[in-house]
C-alpha cells in the first residue's frame, strides 16, 4: 500500500499559479504511475492529470491542458501539479493518487491522499 500526501493549496485570485505537491511512501515510487484529480463541492471526483512511471508520458483533462503541468521527481518520491493561469472554476478539492495503470477513472486508482483545497476568487 501506498501513502501519499499532498501539499500547496490555497486561496488564490484568478490568473494566479499554484503548485501542488504529493509525497509518497510505502513502495518503490518509479514503480506506478500517478495521477491528480479533484472534487467541487456537490459534484464527483474528476481526472486532471496522470503522469507515467518514468515521467515519459503525461495525460491531462481538456478542461487544464495547457495551463497545468504534471511532472514527478523519482529520488524525491514526489509529484507535482503546476497549476497556471487558475480560474474559479478550478476551485476544489485536490487529490492525489497512485495506480499500476493510468486510467481517468478515479474507481480504478488504488490509493489515495486526504486533499489538500483549492480556492480561486473572481
Amino acid at each position: 500500500q501506498v501513502q501519499l500526501v499532498e501539499s500547496g493549496g490555497g486561496l488564490v485570485q484568478a490568473g494566479d499559479s499554484l503548485r501542488l505537491s504529493c509525497a509518497a511512501s510505502g513502495r518503490t515510487f518509479g514503480s506506478y504511475a500517478m495521477g491528480w484529480f479533484r472534487q467541487a463541492p456537490g459534484k464527483g471526483r474528476e481526472f486532471v492529470a496522470a503522469i507515467s512511471r518514468s515521467g515519459g508520458s503525461t495525460y491531462y483533462a481538456d478542461s487544464v491542458k495547457g495551463r497545468f503541468t504534471i511532472s514527478r521527481d523519482n529520488a524525491k518520491n514526489t509529484v507535482y501539479l503546476q497549476m497556471n493561469s487558475l480560474k474559479p472554476e478550478d476551485t476544489a478539492v485536490y487529490f492525489c493518487a497512485s495506480d499500476g495503470a493510468i486510467t481517468s477513472i478515479a474507481s480504478s486508482w488504488d490509493s489515495w491522499g486526504q486533499g489538500t483545497q483549492v480556492t480561486v476568487s473572481s
